[in-house]
């Protein structure tokens, strides 16, 4: 009977072996919470496609914040539900606009413990649900779009934001938004871009939870799946226009994006690990087909295998836990 020269399998046998020659890593510090606050909401309101998230109130959204600082997160990452809408997204330019309070709020609640986000988009305060103002043909106007965009990082800065994220993928925000800071002097704001966001089939459940008003899709500006090196190309443009960081969206089905974009360039790279993606696995175990604990923490460290330094994730808070066994 012949033996095996080469046993790879002498680094597997123990629960410590397999910890020791780990190559990846999976901490606290890396993952970013996602937080809905919604303007009208007198509970927390329970998502029916997203078990486990609600839409906050503004004191629920503190207590959230103050558990992400007790957990060790990196971050999280605000959005803001306005109880009106219209066509221009009023609300996201307001200074007492749901998100701008939102930011002052958790950023009163934690300081400098955490990393505060928030979303720069128009998505969730225009009647017709897109990312930009419509030109009199019903398309996105990219460039009076980027006029709002830089009044929504100055209001999100004055709040006391740490970074904005220009995540409606028009040509150039990332410029236009750093202008706008810089003109206002807002120089220590940084800016995570959304640089490689595509028209994903998984957006559903996020759309419940921001109570989206979307007529049509979004194909005319965000990325085609079929596209990798756009993804790239889109990374490397926001790098030159200023971004801090950049991010890869959705992440699950992109792992080759990520690990393609975290060679490209020397910013972090943060992927976000999205609501369909986080939903499925959550029904999955509901059924009982999958393990969830374990399917959440190989969800997770297969984002920051391909490449991520960072991972917005619903189970942030559950994976320290898992975490710490």
């Amino acid at each position: 009977m012949g033996y095996p020269d080469i046993r790879p399998r002498r680094l597997r046998r123990t629960p410590a072996l397999r910890r020791l020659v780990a190559e990846t890593t999976l901490e606290p510090r890396q993952l970013v919470l996602p937080l809905f606050v919604h303007e009208d909401a007198p509970e927390p309101t329970p998502i029916k496609s997203m078990p486990g998230v609600v839409q906050h109130t503004r004191d629920s959204l503190k207590k959230a914040a103050a558990d992400a600082v007790a957990a060790g997160l990196g971050g999280v990452m605000l959005f803001g539900i306005p109880a009106e809408k219209d066509a221009t997204g009023t609300g996201a330019v307001e200074p007492d606009g749901i998100l701008n309070l939102a930011i002052t709020d958790v950023v009163a609640e934690v300081g400098d413990q955490l990393t505060v986000m928030s979303d720069l988009c128009l998505d969730e305060f225009t009647d017709h649900g897109h990312c930009g103002v419509l030109d009199p043909d019903g398309n996105v106007d990219n460039d009076r779009t980027l006029e709002i965009y830089a009044q929504m990082a100055v209001a999100q800065a004055a709040a006391g934001v740490d970074l904005v994220a220009p995540s409606g993928m028009m040509d150039g925000q990332v410029g236009h938004v750093r202008r706008a800071l810089d003109a206002e002097e807002h120089y220590g704001t940084g800016i995570l871009a959304y640089s490689a966001k595509y028209a994903s089939a998984f957006y559903g459940p996020f759309r419940e939870a921001v109570d989206s008003s979307l007529q049509g899709d979004r194909r005319t500006y965000q990325q085609n799946p079929a596209n990798g090196l756009e993804g790239v190309r889109e990374a490397l443009l926001d790098v030159e226009e200023g971004a801090d960081m950049v991010m890869v969206k959705p992440a699950m089905g992109y792992l080759d994006v990520v690990r393609a974009v975290r060679s490209a360039v020397q910013v972090p790279v943060a992927a976000y690990n999205i609501s369909g993606e986080y939903s499925m696995v959550e029904a999955a175990a509901a059924r009982g087909w999958i393990d969830r604990e374990a399917a959440i923490i190989e969800t997770l460290t297969s984002i920051r295998r391909a490449g991520a330094d960072v991972v917005l994730t619903y189970w942030a808070l559950e994976a320290v836990q898992l975490l710490a066994g």
